[in-house]
């Protein structure tokens, strides 16, 4: 598997990217993006510290206009948004702050209402050839252990260099779970150290589509949203494949590898 490095795979990924992209499903994921503040990092504390399990949160009347409603006697999660007023001097309008105020905002767990769009389909399916446990054997060959893991919030994964440690989500279906690894995996080999988070990322979930291309696993419908939104968009991700080539093909290489080497004992 490792030797020719699949070109058709890289083909079905960019092809695959751009066809998501320039979907009505995608303008409506980015229209629904765009109506999201995006907090500071003490609004970050706060609303971790209130609900720690809180991914999207907005006003009540922000999730009215979305077609949500919150539900009745759900506990608010308190922010602190700027007081504004206008300042004239000298003939000219400003708009200063003046200080900050607590205001409620929901998290998406306490609505109903119309679903949201989706880019990021997490995999359905089961692992009847074993995959997960053979990819196990691969991270620890890396000297690498895996670990089940309930990650609080929407993570599969995660990987750390320091501890040689990598954890997947335990409650995700056997295939996503096989994606998660092969995309930890990635990172295991390839981001020891990194400066940019959103080519580190483009560049483990791209060797994890091609390792489950190759295992018989379609992960398209997740892995093309996520390349793209770390991306920022499909040209960008499809030039970020491209220049990043030959590290994804030797990442996925590396883990075929001994799948190719598992099939040719067998055979012998």
């Amino acid at each position: 598997m490792a030797k020719n490095n699949h070109p058709e795979l890289f083909a079905q990924l960019t092809e695959g990217i751009t066809a998501l992209t320039s979907s009505e499903e995608w303008q409506r994921y980015l229209d629904f993006q765009s109506r999201f503040h995006h907090y500071s990092f003490g609004n970050v504390l706060l609303i971790a510290a209130q609900c720690n399990k809180a991914t999207w949160v907005a006003g009540f009347n922000a999730w009215r206009k979305l077609n949500r409603f919150v539900r009745k006697g759900e506990k608010a999660i308190w922010v602190l948004a700027p007081m504004v007023y206008k300042d004239v001097e000298d003939g000219e309008t400003d708009r200063v702050v003046r200080g900050f105020k607590f205001v409620p905002v929901f998290d998406i767990a306490q609505t109903d209402g119309e679903g949201l769009p989706s880019i990021c389909n997490r995999l359905e399916g089961g692992d009847p050839k074993g995959r997960y446990a053979q990819l196990v054997t691969v991270a620890q060959s890396c000297g690498f252990s895996v670990e089940d893991h309930e990650f609080n919030g929407n993570a599969s994964g995660d990987c750390c260099h320091a501890d040689h440690r990598i954890r997947v989500e335990t409650t995700n279906t056997p295939a996503h779970r096989v994606k998660t690894l092969a995309h930890e995996l990635a990172h295991a080999l390839l981001h020891e150290s990194y400066e940019n988070r959103a080519l580190a990322e483009l560049e483990a979930e791209s060797t994890a589509y091609v390792v489950c291309q190759g295992l018989g696993i379609d992960s398209g419908d997740y892995s093309f949203g996520y390349v793209a939104t770390w991306a920022g968009d499909g040209d960008l991700a499809v030039a970020g494949i491209k220049a990043s080539c030959e590290r994804i093909q030797k990442s996925a290489g590396a883990i075929l590898q001994y799948f190719e080497l598992a099939a040719a004992d067998q055979a012998a």
